[in-house]
């Protein structure tokens, strides 16, 4: 017995150095590390939604155009994501998030994820993975561009456009946003603007109405007399799929921008931010569905799809704080705004194919009005000035860009390319090729 004893003794010393190792190498608890997973999984999550919207832009925009150009749409679309992904880490991200800068411009340089297999101790557990923040972000820089692609449809050409996108996606896009979301002089001053009515949405609007100025309408679109003469889309059910895409995706959109989801407040925000997006697009629906009943005796389907989308722009700056009848008139409001603008571009001879100036620019500059109702920290003077300088800014150098890319290698496609559709002068393939050979 005495050997006995002695023996498990000695074991228990021995096993004390080791015991006490393990106790330093413990894991940290879920109470340290469970904000940085759950923010993570929530940038992921928002991320893969807002990348389907890419799937929405070019869905809606090959309904909206003619059978000629649907191929060209499909085509810039792909193009746009994927150099907008590469633009961004190239330069984009740390140019948009520099950290310690004067507020106005930082050039950032290559984007660097976390390492792999990374470490509690050197994670940012007070926030998300490197990885989850850039594809998070990233994504909203491609809706800009998107933006732009729908506006100046059907006569535009390919590679001018994408090198268009090169410098919105890579230097326009990520140097304004370091104003409000990189901690800039916007931010500093005050303006509020959750997700992007603004920073993304109208930013996107000015820069396809400077390139619908310098581009010119389409062909035949306007008449001498004023007369405006329609173009249908090609494809209204793929129209209304595009917009029912658009609208899922903007539950990532506005839901992850919360930016957090360590907590049960978090949480129950996210949810509140659904309901609120949701409750803002059924509104903006309804408003254009009703309105273009009483104003044309019939409804407008793409003017009820805008309306749908314009809702979504208004709710944007800020999803979180409004009651769900503060969801629905705001929504309402840019369901308004899309009906009467539209023929508003028109009276200017503004030839936007898909609506996009008034859904994005217009509802963009209403929804950021809008904040002041129920975030209680925000102030118009404020909100104004952060309308002025985004205005200012994207559309005085989309406009200096596009005037160097016609001057440089021309922006339009000649007259006989445009009235055979840029789908076979530009890329020599139709998207229904067995409806034209009779």
């Amino acid at each position: 017995m005495k050997l006995t004893k002695t023996l498990a003794s000695a074991s228990l010393l021995l096993a004390l150095p080791s015991m006490g190792l393990a106790q330093e190498a413990a894991a940290p608890s879920f109470d340290e590390i469970g904000p940085y997973i759950m923010t993570t999984l929530l940038f992921c999550m928002a991320g893969f939604l807002v990348f389907f919207m890419a799937a929405g832009f070019a869905m809606l925009e090959g309904g909206l155009v003619r059978s000629k150009n649907v191929t060209m749409q499909m085509t810039k679309n792909i193009a746009l994501f994927s150099i907008a992904a590469i633009m961004y880490w190239i330069v984009g991200f740390n140019t948009m998030y520099p950290g310690d800068f004067n507020g106005y411009f930082a050039i950032g340089g290559q984007t660097v994820l976390d390492p792999v297999g990374v470490a509690a101790a050197d994670a940012a557990l007070d926030y998300a993975s490197v990885g989850s923040d850039f594809f998070f972000q990233l994504v909203f820089v491609a809706a800009t561009a998107s933006i732009v692609s729908g506006a100046l449809a059907e006569r535009i050409k390919l590679w001018p456009f994408l090198i268009f996108v090169v410098v919105l996606t890579g230097f326009m896009y990520p140097i304004s946003g370091s104003w409000q979301w990189g901690g800039g002089w916007l931010s500093e001053a005050g303006f509020s603007d959750f997700a992007g009515s603004t920073v993304v949405h109208s930013v996107g609007g000015w820069a396809a109405l400077a390139g619908a100025i310098v581009l010119g309408p389409r062909l035949g679109k306007y008449g001498k007399d004023g007369k405006v003469t329609p173009m249908p889309g090609s494809n209204l059910a793929l129209a209304t799929l595009g917009t029912f895409i658009l609208w899922l995706g903007w539950f990532g959109f506005n839901g992850g921008s919360q930016l957090a989801m360590g907590t049960v407040g978090d949480v129950s925000d996210v949810s509140r931010i659904f309901a609120n997006t949701n409750m803002a697009a059924a509104a903006g629906a309804v408003t254009a569905l009703i309105l273009t009943q009483v104003m044309y005796k019939k409804p407008d389907l793409t003017m009820v799809l805008n309306g749908a989308l314009a809702g979504l722009v208004s709710i944007t700056a800020e999803p979180l704080a409004p009651t769900l009848f503060g969801a629905l008139w705001i929504g309402a409001v840019g369901g308004v705004i899309v009906v009467f603008t539209v023929p508003l571009l028109d009276k200017f001879k503004i030839d936007d194919v898909v609506g996009a100036i008034p859904v994005h620019l217009f509802a963009g500059i209403w929804g950021t009005i809008a904040v002041i109702f129920y975030n209680t920290d925000a102030s118009l003077v404020t909100q104004i000035t952060g309308i002025v300088a985004y205005g200012v800014f994207t559309f005085v150098a989309s406009l200096v860009v596009w005037f160097i890319l016609k001057a440089a290698v021309g922006i339009r496609v000649d007259e006989e390319a445009e009235l055979n559709g840029l789908d076979m002068s530009e890329l020599g393939m139709e998207a229904y090729p067995e409806f034209s050979k009779g």
